[in-house]
């Protein structure tokens, strides 16, 4: 009897649209950012799957718009609750797609996205909106909020997967989409605002950083170097928010550098699914390579690489050696003005500099088209308040990092964002204002 081929069969990922798991005759491969194999095919949509999208949302929403605050919020409650029974399941999706650790999966992403829902589901209880009285007109006005998109019976949530050159293209440039949220680059955000210009669409932008530590000489040593050494390589510095350029004041400069330096090297770098790795792998060769051209150039312009890439050796099993792990790298000497320290490199890079005075710092931090995130370390009271107030950036950590409430707008300036997210903010962006005059 003749052998039979083995063939690896991977799974093919389904669009879902007005309620249905839909196939796409069109795939792309997805790659297991941990071992660099491919382990599911995602649909490769187009115009006409985006067309679907949309008609079945154009259905669904009068009906789910017209439901009553209560019934949403029992709704978004039901899938919180559904996503905490199934939590082991996407973190370990995530992990999988992502390339973080199962532990960050676990404890950060899937939790953090359950709080979500179950903040917003509290406070669609709780808006009010204005009046006001013209009593020589003898007019009452008072405003309301008409819902702009959609939101989960069959046809109010639609996923179409695909790239962003056709799924992406089909979705900013239809006319029957009002608005726009979108988080990633800068460079994509522009495409996009110039594919829906036509169309007068509402846009929300959460795009890129290049956001500065500022250590200070009275800063605390213990809590600052730990948590920047975190801020600087959670989540491999995939993260919009991380740390990528450290100013130290110089008279610590040298004691910090080593301190960081030592912390960095003890960052474990290692297969998602280890419990104890600090960090994953990046998330596609293609971004591997890129962040590595960072460290490359940092090294042609004379800067010194002092641990990380080319330095030290990545321990990992032989099976996972051709995914695409990449050691925490910290880079010194290098100008203000190279693009190590101008552009965003989004992987776990980070660049320490000296400074000597307050206003030197904020001068150099500013420096840049980005303006999401800083964070400020020093024991000084006042100095914090007037180093936050002066620094370009839609949101100030001191003394801490990464410590959020959802109440409070989150965003960025220049070319790190347009528009706001948050409890206000998003309710503010997802409707549309209407001002209403009675007439006695």
């Amino acid at each position: 009897m003749p052998k039979m081929a083995h063939q690896r069969t991977h799974l093919v990922l389904e669009n879902y649209i007005g309620g249905k798991f839909v196939p796409c005759s069109r795939h792309i491969d997805s790659y297991d950012p941990s071992s660099g194999d491919v382990y599911c095919r995602v649909p490769d949509s187009g115009k006409e799957e985006v067309d679907a999208a949309v008609n079945a949302a154009k259905e669904a929403f009068p009906g789910w718009s017209a439901r009553s605050p209560l019934q949403r919020s029992q709704i978004l409650h039901k899938l919180a609750d559904l996503m905490e029974a199934h939590l082991e399941e996407f973190a370990q999706a995530e992990s999988k797609d992502q390339g973080k650790t199962i532990t960050a999966a676990r404890t950060i992403d899937i939790p953090r996205a359950v709080y979500n829902f179950r903040f917003f589901a509290s406070t669609i209880l709780h808006n009010t909106t204005e009046c006001s009285e013209m009593v020589h007109m003898d007019c009452t006005l008072f405003t309301t909020r008409t819902p702009v998109g959609v939101g989960i019976p069959a046809g109010v949530v639609n996923i179409v997967c695909g790239t962003g050159p056709k799924a992406g293209a089909a979705i900013v440039s239809h006319p029957d989409v009002p608005l726009i949220s979108f988080t990633g680059s800068t460079l994509a955000a522009q495409h996009i605002r110039e594919q829906s210009a036509p169309y007068c669409k509402k846009l929300s932008l959460e795009l890129g950083g290049k956001n500065p530590a500022i250590i200070f000489d009275d800063a605390n040593l213990d809590e600052s170097i730990p948590t920047t050494v975190r801020s600087s390589f959670t989540n491999q510095g995939e993260v919009c928010l991380c740390t990528s350029r450290i100013f130290v004041q110089k008279n610590i400069y040298s004691e910090f550098l080593e301190k960081f330096v030592e912390g960095a090297r003890k960052w474990k770098v290692g297969i998602p699914s280890d419990p104890t790795a600090n960090m994953g792998a990046l998330i596609s060769r293609e971004h591997l390579e890129k962040v590595k051209s960072y460290i490359n150039l940092a090294k042609n312009e004379g800067a010194k690489i002092l641990c990380g890439e080319g330095i030290d050796s990545l321990n990992i099993p032989e099976k996972n050696r051709t995914g695409y792990f990449l050691l925490p790298t910290v880079i010194t000497e290098i100008m203000d003005s190279s693009r190590c320290m101008q552009e965003e490199i989004f992987g776990p890079v980070t660049c320490v500099v000296p400074f000597e005075t307050e206003e030197e710092v904020i001068q150099r931090a500013n420096n840049v088209k980005y303006g999401l995130a800083a964070t400020v370390w020093s024991r000084d009271v006042g100095r914090v308040h007037r180093v936050a107030k002066k620094l370009h950036t839609g949101m100030v950590w001191t003394n801490c990092w990464l410590i959020r409430d959802l109440n409070l707008p989150f965003g960025g300036m220049k070319a790190s964002g347009v528009g706001r997210e948050g409890a206000k903010d998003s309710f503010e962006f997802f409707t549309e204002v209407k001002t209403i005059t009675i007439k006695h």
